[in-house]
Parts: C-alpha cells; structure tokens; sequence
C-alpha cells in the first residue's frame, strides 16, 4: 500500500507546485541572461539593470503573469516579512464599516470579499515565530486558490476605500497627495464610482494595476512600494517608490519590473527568505534600508 501511493504524492506535490503563484528563486543573473539573450539595445539596458540589482539582492521570483500580478507580489511581500498588524488593520470595526460603506455606496461584489479572512491570514502572518515559518505560510496561501483570490480581491476594496476617503478630501478642499490629482483626472474615473466601474473592478480579469494606481496600492496598505524599474536604468526613475512621500514612517516593500506591468519579487539570499522583518521606513531586503538611506 505505501508503494502504491508513492506515485499519488509524487504527483499531489507536483501539482501543488505547479499552482504557486511563484516560481522557486532563480539567480538573478542567471534569470537576466536566460530572459535577455539578445543584443538590442533593450535587451543591453534590461540586463544592465539586473546587474546593478545584483549588488544587493541573489535571486528573483517569478511571480504568476495574470492581471493581479501586481498585488500579488506587493501583498506576497508585505506578509511574507510582517511582524506586527499594520495600523490601518488594527481595528476590525472600522476596517468592517468602509468595506461595507464601499459595498453599499459602489455596489462592490460583496460575494467576492472577505475582509475578515484577510484579517486573519494577516494575523498568522505576523503570529509567525521565525521568517522560515512566515515564509512557509506564504507558500501555502499563494497557490493560486479561493484564499489568495479572498485576500487579492479584500486588497482591490481597501483600495476603493481609500480612493474614497482620498476623493472626499479633495472635494473637501483639503490637502493630498499629488497622485490623487491624477487618477481623479482621468475621464474614465473621475470618483470612485467610475474608478470602480472602468478600472478597478477589471483588474484581475482584463487589466492590471496602472502606474497612478500603484500610489494608491501603497496608501492602502500605507506601505512604500520601491520599484526597481529596468527599463529605466541610466535614469532617475531606475527606482521609484509608490508612494515617495513617506519613505521615513512607512515600512516598504521591493519589487522589480522590466515594464511596469509584470512585477516579480527580488531575494537578498537565494536559500533561504530575507533575515530582516519589516521596519519603519524599510520592509524587507536590507538593501532597501540602504537605498532609503541614500
């Protein structure tokens, strides 16, 4: 009997592996040469970039290329070194009023959100007792399944949210941040009903996250989200930072993009999770410590 179902779990793991949402960690330069083998100028500046990157970081994951790439890989690394809730999630009651604000104002699929679930994948996140343990939990929640679509669709509502309460101070005369200016610019989303309507509620299905919206990903989750654009290298936008205004009492997150479009998820040690949890004003790989520092 144990023989024979050997080749059952063989071919259980496999098709668990086959569904995460990332790829095991590949060497960073290695990943560069195998994705970037020709000699174009595109391909010279892309590689150039992977290098520069390799300063600080071994190895890069490949994150799963549909239309939630984006959060995805910004909320696999928020988890994957959280060891405390963050603020905006320490009160279940006031999170528990604007989701239903927003399922009630916006007409949000309220079947598809779990604010209470996100809460507690969060909660075990951070009840973690070693960065092996937390990155082992990540695992098993990005697998492609109903838990992680729970937790990428309750992160596209706390975004509706936030794009709310960001709207209603404009309207109110009050002071924001520039970005707001311009996703409220846009004729297809000038309030958060149209926003809903025309682009947040395709994202996961036919459209991914846009540049403006990434600054409002990471006053949602009130993190920085520093990009390591590729295709920019040589330039002052190499690395960008969604948003920049708060570098100094946000924790923040690292990602790479070769197009601001797919994002993958970098790795300081190829063989084992980052060392460092999240802190104020860098969250995660030290070399974000470094580069916010500079």
């Amino acid at each position: 009997e144990l023989s024979a179902s050997q080749p059952e779990l063989e071919t259980k793991l496999l098709k668990v592996e086959d569904r995460c949402s990332l790829s095991p960690v590949v060497n960073i330069l290695l990943y560069s040469e195998r994705e970037w083998k020709g000699n174009t100028p595109k391909s010279a500046l892309i590689k150039k970039g992977y290098k520069e990157m390799s300063q600080s970081f071994a190895s890069v994951r490949r994150v799963r290329g549909d239309n939630y790439c984006a959060l995805r890989a910004t909320l696999y690394q928020v988890l994957s070194h959280s060891t405390q809730l963050p603020d905006w999630l320490q009160n279940e009651d006031v999170i528990m009023v604007n989701f239903h604000f927003c399922i009630l104002s916006f007409r949000a699929h309220a079947e598809t959100i779990f604010p209470s679930h996100c809460r507690q994948s969060w909660q075990a996140a951070v009840d973690c007792a070693t960065d092996a343990e937390r990155q082992q939990l990540c695992e098993r929640v990005f697998q492609g399944g109903e838990e992680e679509l729970g937790l990428l669709e309750a992160l596209k509502l706390l975004m509706l949210s936030r794009a709310a309460e960001l709207h209603s101070c404009m309207q109110g005369g009050e002071d924001v941040p520039l970005f707001c200016w311009l996703l409220f610019a846009r004729d297809s989303s000038d309030c958060p009903r149209s926003f809903l309507s025309n682009h947040l509620s395709h994202v996961g299905l036919t459209a991914g996250l846009e540049q403006v919206e990434m600054f409002l990903l990471g006053y949602a989750l009130q993190c920085t989200i520093q990009v390591y654009r590729l295709y920019k290298a040589d330039t002052e936008e190499f690395v960008t930072y969604y948003p920049d205004d708060h570098r100094d009492d946000w924790e923040s997150v690292c990602l790479v993009t070769e197009d601001d479009r797919h994002y993958n998820v970098p790795v300081v040690e190829a063989t084992q999770p980052p060392a460092a949890g999240l802190r104020k004003g860098s969250l995660g790989p030290p070399c974000c410590l470094r580069n916010n520092a500079q």
